[in-house]
């Protein structure tokens, strides 16, 4: 089946400003899992008007695992489908070390700007002198990070180097997800560490036998939550081409991420235990992984003429 993005990419208003899409999910066994957690506040429990809530993924955790739907660990670059895809890759003494697509912070890693190679700074540098003062020209400025990592118009970027237009080139993210759950009672369980050699031992370095106790989790409901922001990439002024691309892209990670990515910790399995629901704009659905990964080599040979480097690659040589 061919794609068709008309119901959220249409000729003429009124123009949809969001995808707005649900997912609910389960464990993949049993009942019990373990959500995400924060140093001195442990689980981020929450009380609303429809009673107690749990978050169990939190958005930049999730911009992490959609982002990673690019990528191949093993081979050190993009899956084959989205391969022509701007993005900078990060060398050392010749060998892969990172990418501006595996960096937390995208093309403001220290690893891509502050290098002894700093080719690639000056580049950008030159090329974002105009935005230091005066109203930020978006349209413009993200044709500068379309040629280099594309990806980035669709997780968000912040250039915070003073050298780079003086540290305040923003871009939000387009694409944000979380995962919440209802009805949520803690799963209290524990553990012991056994030293069968010396149990009595001493604990802080690491012999004995170390008891500790665990909060886990269940649930009456728990869902994904996606939002494509249609409104900021249409601000971006990359054309029909550029929209139907970032829009593609952004439809694919949520498709692949719900297509079996659901592991988010070793007692956090989850799948999909319904269709997804597109909850705006109306009449559209959520289009299959297969008719997306079909999609996207076609845009991506569209808008190829925007990217740099050598298929979309920029390299950077790093050194300490």
């Amino acid at each position: 089946m061919s794609l068709n993005l008309s119901a959220v990419l249409p000729d003429k208003e009124p123009r949809p400003n969001r995808i707005l899409i649900e997912a609910d999910l389960r464990p993949v066994q049993g009942s019990r899992f373990q959500p995400t957690g924060f140093p001195d506040l442990g689980a981020a429990v929450f009380d609303t008007h429809d009673g107690t809530r749990l978050l169990v993924e939190s958005p930049q955790s999730m911009a992490n695992r959609l982002e990673a739907m690019c990528w191949d660990p093993a081979g050190h670059a993009l899956v084959p489908e989205l391969q022509g895809l701007s993005y900078v890759r990060v060398e050392q003494d010749g060998s892969y070390l990172t990418s501006s697509i595996t960096e937390a912070h995208r093309l403001n890693s220290p690893y891509i700007l502050e290098g002894k190679d700093s080719a690639f700074f000056n580049q950008l540098k030159e090329e974002t002198e105009g935005f230091a003062k005066g109203p930020l020209d978006m349209p413009r400025l993200a044709g500068v990070i379309m040629k280099y990592d594309v990806n980035a118009l669709i997780h968000g970027l912040f250039l915070a180097k003073k050298e780079l237009a003086g540290g305040r080139l923003r871009v939000p993210r387009a694409l944000s997800a979380f995962v919440e759950a209802g009805g949520v009672r803690v799963a209290a369980s524990g553990g012991v560490k056994n030293d069968h050699v010396n149990p009595q031992g001493d604990a802080k370095t690491g012999f004995g036998n170390v008891p500790f106790q665990r909060d886990e989790y269940t649930a009456e409901k728990i869902t994904a939550y996606f939002n494509v922001d249609l409104a900021q990439i249409r601000g971006y002024g990359l054309g029909s081409q550029g929209e139907q691309l970032l829009v593609t892209l952004a439809l694919y990670k949520v498709a692949k991420l719900l297509d079996g990515h659901l592991r988010f910790r070793t007692a956090c399995d989850l799948e999909v235990a319904a269709a997804p629901r597109v909850t705006r704009p109306e009449g559209f659905a959520l289009p299959s992984i297969g008719t997306l990964r079909d999609a996207v080599p076609g845009l991506i040979k569209a808008c190829s003429s925007q990217f740099s480097g050598d298929n979309g690659v920029t390299l950077v040589n790093y050194a300490a």
